[in-house]
């Protein structure tokens, strides 16, 4: 039996901030109804996906110590590629030297549990070292005269080495799930912009996000008593705050950066699992819970022993 084990961290944002008040200069809109509505204070705009894919991927190896010729495959969870052909993953292999294997996989704000889970499976059939990263630029998707999204979205990106070890590994439990036919609550066709019915996301969300999560910690024989952090997708505040609420995990027990980096979709856990590291609230072998919601509708959790 190969498991895996997660180490090294990296990100990478935008250089430029937009507020709140930037956005209420052109939109009719104000920092109280952002603030109290979504949690989100300023995003992270202006990134191309694959240029912050090589910077969290180098910082992750960094991080990590490690070279990229340790790195067997590069795996990037993304719903807005750089092109259609080639895929993005291929760029981002590129550009930061890893020799072997790239592939995209787009699961939308799920993306990276999706690759996680992936990695696992890789590593259990003899793959070595793995960089997953999660990476998204929202910003080019978005219509920016549009007020019911231009202020949820941020661009930005998030990386971790999985690597493969003998045993049963940091990977406790995972659950995936999609529904197809709720693709029309959160969508952006060809040439158009992102498109969502936030109330019905809202309601949608916060069902799959618990019953997934619920779901992965039965599997790994676990309460929400024995989670140290749970690490959501940052959609927006309020539907973090009702799947605590429901898990009965305090919110002091989550991370949360939705209110300086909004929706970043494939990104989002990643940024949140680094900020967490950077203030000390992973240490080896904290147990985490990592969940996500995204269009599709897809929604995925894994219970992940870190550094295992």
């Amino acid at each position: 039996m190969r498991g895996i084990t997660v180490r090294g961290c990296g990100i990478s944002v935008p250089d430029k901030v937009v507020t709140n008040d930037d956005l209420s200069a052109t939109l009719d809109t104000n920092d109280a109804w952002i603030s109290e509505r979504t949690g989100i204070k300023e995003r992270r705009v202006g990134g191309i996906t694959s240029q912050m894919a090589i910077e969290a991927g180098k910082r992750a190896l960094e991080d990590a110590g490690l070279e990229p010729s340790d790195i067997d495959i590069v795996l990037l969870a993304t719903t807005t590629p750089d092109a259609l052909v080639p895929g993005t993953s291929a760029t981002v292999q590129a550009g930061i030297g890893v020799p072997g294997g790239a592939f995209d996989v787009n699961a939308a704000c799920s993306g990276f549990v999706y690759g996680l889970v992936t990695a696992a499976g890789l590593a259990a059939v003899g793959s070595g070292r793995i960089l997953l990263i999660g990476a998204d630029a929202l910003s080019r998707i978005t219509d920016w005269d549009d007020r019911t999204m231009a202020v949820l979205v941020g661009d930005g990106a998030g990386a971790v080495v999985v690597e493969p070890v003998e045993g049963p590994g940091g990977l406790l439990s995972w659950n995936m799930g999609a529904d197809g036919s709720l693709r029309h609550l959160l969508k952006c066709d060809h040439g158009g912009y992102l498109f969502m019915d936030g109330k019905e996301v809202f309601r949608k969300a916060v069902r799959v996000v618990v019953e997934s999560a619920e779901r992965a910690m039965a599997d790994a024989g676990l309460r929400a008593t024995d989670i140290d952090l749970l690490v959501p997708h940052q959609a927006n505040l309020r539907i973090i705050q009702a799947a605590c609420q429901r898990l009965g995990i305090p919110e002091e027990r989550t991370s949360v950066v939705i209110d300086r980096y909004g929706n970043t979709s494939s990104a989002s856990i990643p940024l949140a699992l680094e900020d967490a590291l950077r203030n000390g609230k992973v240490p080896d072998g904290a147990t985490l819970l990592l969940t996500g919601f995204g269009g599709g509708m897809t929604w995925a959790s894994a219970v992940l022993r870190w550094r295992a």
